[in-house]
């Protein structure tokens, strides 16, 4: 018997991965052009996105008083402080005559986070969806 027998192979043959990886690539690229991306109906230039009335404001001053504006009212707004109780009831009452209007907070820089949210809480539990977030911007 010869004692020259097979070595067991210390390296992996990596030929036929590369294979099946370059086959695999030619059939990406092959079917790639081949499948549409979903539609999006975009609004078109001519559309106006501004709203039909302006939105009604309400400001959160630094030492959190509210101040409600409702700018529909009139050029500079109807402008009335408000508690936390009456601001639900005041708001309703101004959509009203404009259902659907959009309420817009602005709220002092210093004021807490947890101010804005619970004005936001209690305009959603007076069944209010349309609520935003005023921001100055950086120009002005």
């Amino acid at each position: 018997m010869s004692r020259h027998g097979r070595k067991p192979m210390s390296q992996i043959n990596v030929v036929p991965l590369i294979d099946v990886m370059l086959l695999l690539l030619i059939i990406f690229m092959v079917t790639a052009p081949m499948i549409r991306p979903g539609d999006i109906d975009l609004p078109k230039v001519g559309e106006s996105l501004t709203p039909d009335v302006s939105p009604i404001e309400v400001d959160i001053k630094a030492n959190q008083t509210l101040i409600l504006r409702n700018h529909a009212a009139g050029s500079g707004g109807n402008r009335q402080q408000v508690t936390d109780a009456s601001l639900a009831q005041a708001v309703t009452d101004i959509q009203a005559a404009h259902p659907g209007q959009a309420v817009v907070i602005a709220a002092d820089r210093n004021v807490r986070y947890e101010v804005v949210l619970r004005v936001m809480d209690i305009l959603r539990q007076a069944g209010i969806t349309k609520i935003g977030l005023l921001a100055k911007s950086k120009a002005g």
